[in-house]
């Protein structure tokens, strides 16, 4: 299902974002605040997805300032630079698709409040807020709830606000957050993106340590890949046990069954992946026995027997990538993707020896 060749959509319709930036024609002067706004749903119904600023912005710049001149002259470069909207970053073409689906679930649910709810999660001061508002606004983004911690880690929040999914650029937040027992991941930014589809929300995901425990990945890091598929083998109908984002596939789900409930299975607005280095024949009936126990659907399968994700990424064009392994979330971004490293299970100890440097300070970088 590739945007470049459905014959039922214009270029104007599948609303192609590269960048963040919609490559059809916009209007010159956009309206402080946006003219309508929908309802934000109760945070108990909605599935809710925190982001920190500096996934949703890009933020360099500001960040430097925080780093080489310290909190006071931030929060003066903030205040200066107040009406000047900052741009979109890797996380914002995602919660562009996240609004088109909730357009979609309004017209078919008008009363119903089981929609994407995007929360903007920060340990930043509330004088950097206007800032933040602004450039929300300028981008016609319909996001109205805001945490500002003012310094303090803002993870103890993410249980109140019911979240789903939390998105952030600093990992040490995210570990936090995994630990909460939330679905978390550390994103990160390509040079230069894939165009993605504003009309159908696109999700790829690793299977162990991702969706699935760590259990066989131990297996394999401990004995090697043939006592990996013997263990497989034997134990390929009995289903593995959770991982950390297999909440946010059920609620992704949830959602794709309105659609279907509505006879609208083969034009859905959201599409679900697994792409994992797994071997079909030797250990993906376990992979795929586990989802059906747990009564999830996938919409695609890739089973790649070792080989590099990234091109398969790169045809997909999902939104948004997770994998628990460093090494795979270069490659994907390498070829385009906006990938998200979770930080979970064995591979972290037994980690690739190419590391991303971690750069992120505890009030301007989340």
């Amino acid at each position: 299902m590739s945007l470049d060749n459905d014959p039922r959509q214009t270029v104007a319709e599948r609303g192609l974002v590269r960048n963040g930036n919609s490559t059809t024609v916009q209007n010159a002067s956009k309206p402080s605040t946006p003219t309508r706004k929908p309802k934000s749903p109760k945070p108990e119904n909605a599935v809710t997805i925190a982001v920190s600023p500096r996934v949703l912005f890009h933020m360099e710049e500001e960040q430097q300032v925080y780093e080489t001149q310290g909190m006071e002259d931030y929060i003066r470069f903030q205040k200066e630079h107040e009406t000047e909207p900052l741009s979109p970053g890797p996380a914002f073409s995602f919660v562009k698709a996240l609004e088109a689906v909730n357009v979609r679930l309004r017209e078919l649910y008008p009363d119903s409040e089981e929609l994407f709810d995007v929360v903007l999660m920060t340990s930043n001061h509330a004088h950097v807020g206007l800032r933040l508002i602004n450039t929300i606004n300028h981008h016609q983004l319909f996001i109205e709830r805001f945490c500002m911690t003012g310094g303090n880690s803002p993870i103890g929040y993410l249980k109140a606000y019911h979240t789903n999914l939390y998105l952030s650029a600093d990992s040490t937040k995210v570990r936090e957050a995994l630990e909460e027992g939330i679905a978390a991941a550390t994103m990160f930014a390509p040079e230069k993106m894939t165009e993605v589809s504003e009309a159908q929300l696109r999700v790829a995901f690793d299977g162990d340590a991702v969706l699935f425990s760590d259990e066989s990945e131990r297996i394999f890091k401990a004995h090697g890949l043939d006592k990996f598929f013997e263990h497989e083998k034997a134990h390929e109908n009995k289903p593995l046990d959770h991982g950390p984002l297999k909440g946010f596939l059920e609620a992704l789900g949830k959602l794709q069954k309105k659609f279907y409930a509505k006879g609208q299975r083969m034009d859905c607005p959201i599409r679900t992946y697994l792409v994992t280095a797994r071997s079909a024949a030797s250990s993906g009936t376990r992979a795929l026995n586990t989802l059906r126990s747990w009564g999830l659907e996938i919409d695609e399968a890739l089973f790649l027997a070792g080989a590099p994700k990234g091109p398969m990424l790169e045809k997909i064009r999902p939104h948004i990538f997770f994998d628990d392994q460093m090494f795979h979330v270069e490659g994907a971004a390498e070829l385009g993707t906006v990938a998200c490293h979770v930080p979970y299970g064995i591979a972290q100890r037994v980690g690739p020896k190419k590391q991303v440097k971690d750069t992120e300070t505890p009030m301007a970088a989340i």
